[in-house]
């Protein structure tokens, strides 16, 4: 059975836990098959480096990218009035 999930794209959330607590962002993407709650993506929160292996195309050099990790959804609250 789905679960309903009440933060939706585009909602504003605060992060109640974890390094990032008390910031408050947007909701980028969520996740509701991650794990047994679901996950979110809020902008400039949990930002974590990622290689880039070199190719052809895009990135020749290779190097590092600031990525969005996923955040629990019971790890953040929806902010009203916002």
């Amino acid at each position: 059975m789905a679960t309903k999930l009440k933060i939706k794209k585009g909602d504003t959330v605060r992060i109640l836990s974890g390094d990032d607590k008390g910031k408050t962002g947007e909701v980028l993407q969520v996740l509701p098959k991650a794990g047994n709650t679901g996950k979110v993506l809020v902008k400039d929160c949990k930002i974590a480096k990622k290689t880039i292996k070199p190719d052809q195309d895009k990135n020749p050099d290779g190097g590092f990218v600031n990525q969005e990790m996923p955040i629990d959804i019971s790890n953040v609250a929806k902010v009203e009035g916002e």
